[in-house]
This record gives C-alpha cells, structure tokens and sequence, in this order.
C-alpha cells in the first residue's frame, strides 16, 4: 500500500510513503473531520491512498493573492 502526496491545486506529486505499517494517528489524518476527509484523501482499488495537501509553490501564491483562493482552479 503506498500513500501518495500530491498538490490539490498543480496536482504536483509531492512525494510518498511505501510502508503498509503506517497508521492514520501517525499521519495526522485522524483529526479530520468526515468531510475533510473526502476532501482531502481518495482511495484506489489498489488500496493506495492519495492524500491532497497545498505544495509550497502554491501556499505562496495563494499567500500573496489570496483572491485565488476564489476560483475553482486557481493555479492550473
């Protein structure tokens, strides 16, 4: 099982985790809330998670002009 990071907004692979050990607790993603979760992570039928967090590049964008934050997809 691999957990994929990528950016929601450039869709940038970010990186990933290839350990089938790992638990939620240790990622952090057991405080979400129920719909932060569908936001925010997607299952496959392959069992790999892929989990939508904001790339630097974008933080800063959106930082800078947060009236991005307004469109759909604001950095695409």
């Amino acid at each position: 099982m691999a957990i994929n990071y990528v950016c929601r907004h450039c869709r940038t692979f970010l990186g990933s985790i290839q350990r089938s050990d790992i638990t939620e607790m240790q990622l952090g993603l057991h405080s979400l809330t129920p719909a932060e979760r569908r936001d925010i992570i997607a299952y496959d039928s392959e069992g790999e998670i892929t989990v939508k967090v904001t790339c630097d590049y974008c933080k800063e964008a959106l930082d800078n002009n947060p009236e991005l934050s307004l469109l759909a997809s604001p950095l695409q």
